[in-house]
């Protein structure tokens, strides 16, 4: 393993604390992934020793990522193509949807520290199986940062003349140095630019209520621009939800910063409860209002602009500053897009990271540091930007969130109803050690669910199914988890019981650590699990890269290893 770590060897000491006169661990990490300040226990358990900031702080962060403007393009996208009328209720039944899914998720992460991939795993989905929905997430991240790019790119071309071509790739290359920081460049980004976003947020709509008021009227009565007329149509509804349902991965990135939410305590619960909410599933609230706004300013701009133009958010900006800034209009818009774009990027980009980490870990038995793979996710958002994936955006959207929203919905019910029946374990357990390769309840639902629906979307079963998709995918995952779970009798979530701190055990202190018999580096009990073949406690990164133990915890016969007392923090 030349990146990661030298081969594991057959004798280790155990777990009782490396001496001067102990041999070398088994495994050492390269500098990059050693060092967690910029890994940000990328794929691992975020201990309480790392969870440093107050829940105000991590929901700030977290809220600072959705400063994206794809909201605006994404709801004049569906307005001008469906009408007012439907893609009114369109917007409004996809973040319905969204905040449901999301409330159990949101929690979930926050409560056991975990990023999106690994609560999946212990959601319904198994080692494996939660492999293919890493590469769904890493494509949401993609996919997104391609379109944020493409705004940044078309304001930069606006403000300065910058070819698309050049643009494309400065937006792709300014975001590197702060994700290669990690969470901490991140939360200052977030918090140093948010008053320039605010502002750059509000003022447009502020102008037009007092220079156009009557506009808001001519916009409810809007039929689009592609003869949809302004009443409601059961068919553009059906396509308008499916579009705006592609976001519903959004809490992914979400729970990317809710795993570094301090324990809820007596004291803090009330904060706590709050800042999951409205760092989770509360940004579907203010992404619906920016869905809407930005169909409002387009439509205000469509006669100025023309139809392309008014779908590229810049413009419409431009139009509805201009009554009041005149001609610094168009650098104040540009500004504002500009600092939006940098808000999500760096968020897409350092999820795209994790994502491709979690994923290739699993593949390879190889962990290089997240770091390497920013460059990976970077290149491919690039390659769609310069392929104008802008210009496909209802389609690539509308197919996307088949797949989507039948993961989603497949965690989400797993922790609502799996885990109340007792058919799911009542804890998440993310650890290689103690899980079956492949779940059929999450994964299973996942793919039947996926499958089916995309039939649907390409047109196989007629206009209406093809039209709500979207909503067959969620049906679907949202009852074949339970039922499979049901038959199966809960049997494939667990391959044997956690006896570190799975939900019988009595843990004195969570935050006690054992040292990892591979990397001889301490963790808390949470990531620890005991391995047979090391005779000791083993970490979950080095259980996940071990190549050579052949499962032996799960497949063979090995009893449970009998684990030192936990080192008790002092602080």
């Amino acid at each position: 393993m030349t990146d990661t770590a030298t081969t594991p060897t057959e004798d280790t000491e155990g777990a009782g604390g490396a001496e001067s006169t102990a041999p070398p661990p088994a495994r050492s990490y390269a500098k990059l992934a050693a060092d967690e300040s910029r890994e940000d226990y990328s794929l691992r358990y975020a201990p309480h020793s790392f969870r440093r900031w107050s829940p105000s702080t991590v929901a700030g962060t977290a809220l600072g990522g959705i400063a994206y403007l794809a909201d605006f393009a994404i709801g004049a996208s569906i307005v001008f193509t469906y009408g007012f009328t439907s893609g009114l209720a369109s917007i409004l039944t996809a973040a319905t949807l969204i905040f449901l899914t999301g409330i159990p998720i949101a929690r979930a992460c926050a409560k056991y520290g975990l990023d999106m991939d690994l609560v999946t795993r212990g959601a319904g989905f198994g080692y494996f199986g939660s492999t293919l929905t890493s590469l769904i997430y890493a494509s949401f991240t993609f996919i997104f940062f391609a379109l944020e790019g493409s705004i940044m790119a078309q304001a930069m071309h606006q403000a300065v003349g910058l070819p698309l071509e050049i643009g494309y790739l400065v937006t792709t290359l300014i975001v590197i140095p702060i994700v290669f920081k990690g969470m901490g460049a991140l939360a200052k980004v977030q918090a140093w630019t948010q008053p320039i976003w605010l502002i750059g947020l509000v003022l447009p709509f502020l102008v037009l209520a007092f220079e156009a008021p009557d506009a808001w009227g001519a916009f409810t009565s809007f039929g689009g621009t592609e003869g949809a007329g302004s009443g409601f149509s059961w068919i553009g509804f059906g396509l308008g939800t499916g579009v705006a349902l592609s976001l519903i991965a959004q809490i992914g990135e979400q729970a990317d910063y809710l795993r570094f939410m301090p324990a809820k305590t007596e004291k803090n619960k009330r904060r706590w409860n709050l800042a999951v909410l409205a760092a989770g599933p509360g940004w579907v609230v203010i992404g619906a209002a920016k869905q809407l706004g930005g169909a409002f300013l387009a439509f205000v701009a469509l006669e100025a602009v023309g139809k392309t133009h008014a779908l590229e958010p810049i413009a419409p900006q431009i139009e509805a500053l201009k009554p009041w800034l005149g001609s610094v209009a168009l650098p104040a818009a540009a500004l504002f897009v500009v600092v939006s774009q940098i808000k999500i990027n760096v968020t897409n980009a350092y999820s795209g990271s994790l994502s491709w980490s979690n994923f290739f870990s699993r593949v390879t038995h190889k962990h290089p540091g997240r770091v390497w793979y920013i460059f990976l996710n970077l290149a491919i958002a690039l390659t769609l930007m310069e392929m104008n994936m802008f210009a496909a955006l209802n389609t690539l959207l509308g197919f996307y969130s088949n797949v989507g929203i039948a993961w989603i919905t497949a965690v989400a019910a797993d922790l609502v109803i799996n885990k109340r029946l007792g058919w799911s374990p009542p804890y998440i357990e993310f650890k290689r050690a103690y899980l079956y390769a492949v779940n059929p309840a999450g994964f299973g639902s996942m793919v039947i669910a996926s499958v089916v629906s995309i039939l649907a979307f390409f047109g196989a079963f007629g206009a209406y199914a093809q039209a709500f998709s979207t909503f067959i995918a969620a049906g679907l995952a949202l009852t074949l988890c339970p039922l499979i779970a049901w038959a199966t009798k809960g049997r494939y979530y667990l391959a044997r019981p956690n006896p570190v701190n799975g939900p019988h055990v009595e843990v004195d202190d969570i935050t006690a650590t054992h040292t990892c018999a591979d990397c001889a580096t301490a963790y808390e009990l949470p990531d620890i699990a005991d391995c047979p073949v090391r005779s000791g406690p083993v970490c979950s990164l080095c259980c996940s890269l071990d190549a050579s133990c052949g499962d032996a915890c799960r497949t063979g016969s090995a009893e449970p290893v009998l684990m030192p007392l936990p080192t008790v923090r002092s602080d």
